[in-house]
Parts: structure tokens; sequence; C-alpha cells
């Protein structure tokens, strides 16, 4: 029983480090493909690394097909000893007290992109994808994250469920920056 378990847990975890790959921009498009931004921003401004790191809620998201079903999903970057950053993706599949899908990659920043830019990996050196920091606030406690293809989204807060002007004035940037906000997917937290 204990290897059946561990068996499922090794297969749900690579389906969703298969689809954090996917959402990279290194495999598949999303489900209908489409695009929530034809002219991506280039990021608004220099990240410091130190104050990004730490653990992140997803407010919304474009849907996407790695994230199906996905509740309660977090997003807990570390930095490491070889100037890396660890990233650890977790979200309940089914609803917020579902089973737990945990993925853990690594990233590593774009020169000259004043950390803005990083190159995510689930996948060993080999499968790199795209992750933008478009905004964030000046106290680091929202973010918005993307990708040049404009398929893919993510607003993250440090609170599980941010203050509805918070919310709302989020939703706000983002259709500022461009993005088509009626494909914005909110994610529920208990």
């Amino acid at each position: 029983m204990a290897l059946r378990r561990q068996s499922v847990l090794r297969v749900s975890t690579l389906s969703l480090a298969l689809g954090a790959v996917c959402l990279l921009g290194a495999c598949a498009l999303s489900p209908a493909g489409k695009s929530g931004n034809a002219h991506v921003p280039e990021p608004a401004k220099p990240v410091d690394l130190s104050r990004y790191v730490g653990r992140w809620y997803e407010l919304a998201r474009y849907e996407n097909g790695f994230e199906r079903d996905c509740e309660a999903v977090t997003a807990e970057y570390a930095t490491r000893d070889d100037g890396l950053i660890d990233v650890t993706n977790s979200c309940h599949k089914g609803g917020v007290n579902g089973a737990l899908d945990v993925s853990k990659g690594r990233a590593k920043m774009v020169a000259g992109s004043q950390n803005a830019r990083l190159k995510v990996s689930f996948f060993g050196p080999f499968f790199f994808g795209n992750y933008w920091v478009l905004d964030h606030a000046d106290d680091y406690s929202w973010s918005i994250v993307g990708e040049p293809s404009g398929r893919y989204l993510w607003i993250l807060t440090r609170e599980a469920i941010p203050a509805a002007s918070v919310k709302d004035a989020l939703i706000e940037r983002v259709r500022a920056l461009g993005y088509d906000t009626s494909m914005l997917r909110m994610t529920r937290h208990e």
C-alpha cells in the first residue's frame, strides 16, 4: 500500500512538473491556444530577489492544461548557494481541500534583465521556459507574471485572500498592461 502511494505521488508530481514546463513555453499551448496579449510589455521595474523570494499565493491566472482543477495554488522561491533559485509550485486538485500536487524546479536570472526575467526549469538543464515579472508592488505584496507569448499570466499576492480593493486594483493593472481580463480565472483559497 505504501509503495502504491509513493507511485501515485511520483506520477502526480511528474504530471505537475510536465505541466509547468508547458506553462513556461517549452511545450504545448494553452487549451485554446489563445493569447491574452498580443503585445506583452517589458518588465516595468527591476526585481530585488532578496525581497521576491518566499511564498506567493495565486490570486488569478489564465487557464492552462497543467493547472486544470487546481485551487489553493502557491509558489515558493528560495535562493541557493549556486546563484539559482529553487522553485516549488503546489496546488490542490479538485478543490481547496483536494489532493496536494507539488512540482520542484529551479530558475536562473537572465543577464541584463535586472532580475525581472528568469528562465525556469522543472526537467534539468535542457528545458528552460520564460518567467517575466512584469510588475510588482514596491513592498513586494503582489506580482504580475507572464511570458512573451501572452498565453500565460498569473497574479500573485503574499496573502491567500487579499482585500477586494487590492484584487480590483490588480485586475485593473493587468488590463493596463494590455491583457484581456475576461480570460482571468480566479483561484480559490481556504
